[in-house]
């Protein structure tokens, strides 16, 4: 396995070019099934995940072309197979939002009950009680979730026990095919499920209330061609402010867009930074100085962001002070503490609130990421550690920031990727 060799000490300088977001694109191919012609998608990250759904869909029968710039054109009419198999569901929780999207446009599914990152239960439930108010025989058993419809599913008046991500897209994009209208209640507000609704929109169909915590969606019978352009990656944005931020330094991202990281912003400024913002970038200049501890509290959104949690965490081991985060999203979210205590970190976890005491400085150690984020506290804790840092297990890094090393590189860090050995 591939590994990143960090040597810590060096302020990051200069500017950064967001990707397009990870959370996006995984729904919106999964929501080009819906379309009776031809899906283009640009401004598709070149990550792990997305090459994993594209696989997907191609083992399914549909035709993805993708050409030099990540640009995607998907004709889902010559889909020959509703299966999607453990092999790839496994690796990646996303290919459950195949599930609405097969049974509303083709009448079947045969999805594998997901995997993905071991950061705590995510239950289906709600994808699948939602699917059966609409009409859709749901059968589980030997590892997979059968759906089926005869016609089109009917519209439904849901309301979500919890807010779930996925489960909203699911449902959004099952009701957007389905026969009359679909009220989702609780629903989630993310970013990423406006997104989604302007593509389905953009297809001509009717999703309204995107952003708020109810949706309406008014069934169509044929979604057609469309172009569509994804939204920047507000994770990526916040991870690479928080690596400025630790290391004192001044960074511009660029392609990118504040109004998706409004409690981000808020509490980098409560550390110190000064925030300057633009239509399509974000600016932070921590001025030479050592951050402020930051009390973290994830909550849904419009509320901080569980996939910024251990970004922060990593910023507060070097802050000044003492801080609290407490994880109300997922229950095994704290993963990467063992690791930065390994580089000299003071935290103390009693249940979902982790106490961190800022220490003056983090000194490197080999260390191995456990999950997405939570590989990327290690990188950012690196940055400002003394000696060099060793991170292994860095696929679970690729699988959501796109050539993260050549763009740390870029701002100054002293960062290279270790290529695993043949047969390693």
């Amino acid at each position: 396995m591939d590994k990143l060799l960090i040597s810590g000490g060096n302020a990051l300088s200069g500017e950064v070019r967001i990707s397009g977001s990870k959370n996006s694109s995984l729904p919106i191919l999964a929501g080009t099934l819906l379309v009776d012609g031809k899906a283009k998608v640009s401004n598709i990250p070149h990550l792990h995940d997305v090459t994993t759904m594209i696989e997907l869909l191609g083992q399914m029968g549909v035709d993805v072309v993708v050409d030099d710039h990540m640009v995607l054109e998907v004709d889902p009419r010559g889909l020959k197979d509703c299966t999607a198999p453990y092999e790839l569901v496994k690796t990646m929780r996303a290919s459950i939002l195949v599930l609405g999207p097969l049974v509303a446009r083709f009448g079947e599914a045969i999805v594998s009950l997901p995997g993905g990152c071991a950061i705590g239960s995510r239950p289906v439930d709600l994808h699948l009680k939602g699917l059966e108010a609409m009409g859709a025989n749901i059968n589980v058993a030997n590892g997979y979730i059968h759906a089926t419809v005869k016609g089109r599913l009917k519209g439904a008046h849901l309301m979500l026990d919890t807010v779930t991500v996925t489960g909203t897209e699911n449902l959004m994009m099952a009701a957007s095919l389905a026969n009359g209208r679909t009220i989702i209640e609780n629903a989630a507000r993310e970013p990423e499920i406006v997104d989604l609704a302007n593509f389905i929109n953009a297809m001509g169909g009717n999703v309204q209330g995107a952003g708020s915590d109810t949706l309406v969606i008014e069934g169509v019978e044929r979604l057609q061609s469309c172009e569509h352009t994804v939204i920047a990656d507000r994770i990526e944005t916040g991870t690479f402010l928080v690596a400025g931020a630790i290391t004192s330094g001044l960074v511009k991202c660029r392609n990118t867009d504040p109004r998706m990281l409004d409690t981000t912003l808020i509490k980098l400024e409560e550390a110190g930074a000064n925030i300057s913002t633009g239509a399509d970038w974000i600016e932070i200049d921590m001025r030479n100085r050592r951050p402020r501890a930051v009390n973290i509290r994830t909550m849904p959104h419009p509320g901080f962001p569980t996939d910024m949690q251990a970004q922060f965490m990593a910023l507060n081991t070097i802050a000044e002070g003492t801080s609290t985060i407490t994880e109300t999203i997922f229950e095994n979210r704290f993963m990467h503490v063992s690791e930065l205590a390994r580089m000299g970190a003071d935290i103390h976890v009693e249940g979902n609130t982790a106490v961190v005491r800022g220490v003056e400085s983090l000194t490197a150690a080999p260390v191995m990421a456990t999950d997405l984020r939570a590989s990327a506290s290690l990188v950012i804790a690196a940055l400002v550690a003394k000696g060099e840092t060793l991170v292994d297990r860095i696929y679970h890094i690729d699988r959501g920031y796109e050539c993260i090393e050549e763009k740390l590189q870029s701002l100054g860090a002293k960062i290279h990727r270790i290529p695993s050995k043949r047969g390693s």
